[in-house]
């Protein structure tokens, strides 16, 4: 499993040279699989329904639970939780293959941009992607669903690391 950061600022581009945002991570990792080529991962994870699901899981673990405090103090210090449910939720609609909502809202999906005013440690990555797994699982999704969902959100967190 290749876990490298992918580049997502503007000037990314795929092999064939045409630039990438970061709605193509998630068609990258869904990618030819046997019998699944067609089927997006916002489809794989259960379209609108699921991905609500998903996000309020994962800001209910942020809120309210231990592995969550730090991201909890972080988003407090930027627009809130609140606004943050309703943000993922429009940009990984669109990350996943689904509707662009966060694009259509905003005019882009440059997650760097997005949190150019928040304070992103390796210790708030991986923080971040503990409670997605946890929430992943708590939605009760298959387990190779939940698989390349951590991929997508492993690179983007990669990428996303601001602050030593």
């Amino acid at each position: 499993m290749d876990l490298r950061p992918v580049n997502m600022d503007s000037n990314a581009s795929n092999a064939s040279g045409r630039t990438m945002t970061s709605s193509d991570i998630g068609g990258l990792v869904d990618g030819p699989r046997a019998g699944r080529e067609s089927q997006l991962l916002y489809d794989r994870a259960g379209g609108e329904n699921g991905l609500r699901a998903i996000v309020e899981t994962f800001y209910d673990i942020i809120e309210f639970e231990p592995e969550g405090q730090d991201l909890h103090l972080l988003h407090m210090r930027g627009h809130g939780v609140a606004h943050s449910r309703i943000e993922q939720f429009n940009f990984l609609s669109g990350f996943l293959g689904g509707p662009r909502l966060y694009i259509e809202k905003h005019g882009h999906s440059n997650v760097r941009e997005m949190h150019e005013h928040v304070e992103v440690t390796a210790a708030a990555r991986d923080a971040w992607l503990k409670c997605m797994t946890m929430a992943l699982e708590r939605v009760g999704l298959p387990q190779d669903v939940q698989r390349d969902l951590m991929v997508a959100f492993t690179r983007v967190a990669f990428m996303l690391k601001n602050r030593d």
